[in-house]
């Protein structure tokens, strides 16, 4: 486990199972915790893809019937060490501990046969040369699991197809621009979804565009923002024939596996690009008037 000693972990207890449980139970819980942490579902914890690694090699041990039976050994070994250990004092224990080691100090020295730490690591570097095929079936599983759960929740939106203009009452040279700022917009709005951009017009007063990164938080924004009680906003599509975003999603939820890519990268288009292309689009607009 890289950073984690496995021979000082309890994997049983990480997995959420009993040291009893059977192969299936033990694949079952991965899944579930696996399909928990992985990086896809915690992008804010830089420790994620930390954690599922280490979940892969619980699952290596515990589905590993010789490294398993070794790491029980240690494990039972250490629980019963712990029980004897709680019941001696502090001047006991000490001294208890002081044997302890002498004594596996002689038998590394002397004993040809192994100990069950030794055992554990021979079986743990095994797995690390051989690999393991149900490991490989399960991390399979997990991908598709999460694959399929992001194209079910996943619908085609083009942000830049679904713009919306925002207009208010303000006069050429009010230096107020009617009581509205960029920061007071955004305040507004984005608390119907994460904004793609936001940007005022360079040369008009009283006029903005803004593209949401989500369908529902477009027709939220048109439907229910009134902005200042004083001077209303006005917000209506940049295309008048969509009345309905809905109409130009996809019929399905489940996204062909050829546009997945395209999608994920449509996303990811970096925000400021954006709204330097929307400025010169309204600086355009209003030159053309």
């Amino acid at each position: 486990m890289d950073d984690l000693n496995i021979a000082d972990v309890d994997l049983y207890e990480l997995l959420e199972i009993d040291i009893s449980s059977t192969t299936v139970d033990i694949k079952k819980a991965y899944r579930r915790k696996a399909l928990q942490c992985h990086p896809d579902k915690n992008p804010d914890d830089p420790n994620a893809a930390k954690k599922f690694q280490q979940l892969l090699k619980v699952l290596e041990v515990l589905t590993d019937e010789a490294a398993r039976s070794a790491y029980d050994k240690v494990l039972k070994g250490k629980k019963e060490a712990q029980l004897r250990h709680k019941e001696l004092d502090g001047k006991r224990r000490k001294l208890k501990e002081d044997l302890e080691e002498r004594e596996r100090q002689a038998a590394n020295r002397f004993v040809k046969g192994k100990t069950p730490d030794q055992l554990l690591k021979e079986e743990i570097e095994r797995l690390r040369k051989e690999g393991s095929k149900q490991v490989e079936e399960e991390v399979q599983f997990v991908l598709t699991k999460l694959k399929e759960e992001q194209q079910l929740n996943t619908e085609y939106w083009d942000s830049s197809k679904h713009r919306i203009k925002i207009k208010w009452r303000t006069t050429k040279n009010d230096s107020t621009n009617g009581g509205y700022t960029y920061q007071l917009l955004h305040t507004f709005l984005s608390k119907y979804g994460d904004i793609q951009a936001l940007v005022m017009s360079p040369k008009k007063n009283g006029s903005a565009l803004v593209e949401f990164m989500e369908r529902k938080s477009a027709e939220m924004a048109i439907d229910f923002e009134i902005g200042l009680s004083s001077n209303p906003l006005k917000l209506e599509w940049v295309d008048p024939t969509n009345k309905s975003a809905k109409s130009t999603t996809s019929n399905s939820s489940l996204v062909k596996e050829s546009d997945f890519e395209s999608i994920t990268l449509t996303r990811m288009r970096q925000a400021e690009e954006r709204k330097r292309l929307i400025a010169e689009m309204m600086a355009e607009d209003e030159e053309s008037k």
